[in-house]
């Protein structure tokens, strides 16, 4: 019986948090230079919606533009980010090795579903080193819905997964992980919203906790070794 955790990037692996202004504001500030800008930059709004695909992102914080810049100025932000990423500003989360090296350690495969870019993803999985804990890691660009749910449950079909759960800061998390079968673990950290972790089975403030919930749920093993 194949048994697995899905993480989210965003908010619950990668500290988004310090590469997001800087990059959102590089983004702005070239299409002020084009012209196509001159308000502040709209960091609140996109905290407020953190989670959700970035064609959505963009219908949002330009909603008077047309398709194309929107996709324009999602390649500049993407390259902008990747360029933070291998510059050193971002950071892992505390404790993101232990809980990897835990779940391994309990034959618990590990994955990776997000709504950031193949790109994007591959740039922190590199940096990070963390392939040697990560069994692959999903892009939600793989997918035509661009739906979370949806994706995870590629995961699931791929791998044969029977038992498992997704732990993610948002609700598009909670959701991928109910419509399929799966835990949902909210992880009350930067761009998390009280209303949507109140629908996760479990809520946790640091990822050290993930222990004790699959102890405590008694989901995937009998034998949890510390």
């Amino acid at each position: 019986m194949t048994k697995a955790v899905i993480f989210d990037m965003d908010g619950t692996l990668f500290q988004t948090d310090k590469i997001l202004e800087l990059a959102l504001d590089e983004t702005f500030s070239h299409l002020r230079s084009l012209n196509l800008w001159t308000a502040d930059t709209p960091i609140d709004t996109y905290r407020e919606i953190m989670g959700v695909p970035l064609p959505t992102v963009w219908e949002i914080l330009l909603p008077e533009h047309s398709n194309e810049i929107r996709q324009q100025a999602d390649a500049y932000f993407l390259e902008k980010l990747v360029v933070n990423i291998k510059s050193g500003k971002g950071a892992l989360y505390p404790n993101v090795p232990e809980i990897f090296r835990f779940l391994r350690e309990n034959n618990l495969k590990i994955f990776i579903a997000s709504n950031g870019l193949t790109e994007y993803l591959q740039a922190i999985v590199t940096y990070y080193n963390l392939e040697k804990w990560v069994t692959e890691t999903f892009s939600i660009e793989q997918i035509h819905s661009l739906n979370k749910g949806d994706l995870v449950k590629i995961i699931i079909d791929k791998y044969e997964i029977k038992r498992g759960a997704v732990v993610g800061d948002r609700i598009s998390d909670i959701h991928a992980a109910k419509d399929n079968g799966l835990v949902a673990i909210g992880c009350n950290f930067d761009f998390a919203n009280e209303t949507e972790l109140a629908q996760a089975d479990y809520v946790i403030n640091d990822l050290s906790e993930l222990q004790h919930v699959i102890a405590k749920s008694n989901l995937f093993s009998k034998q949890i070794h510390y």
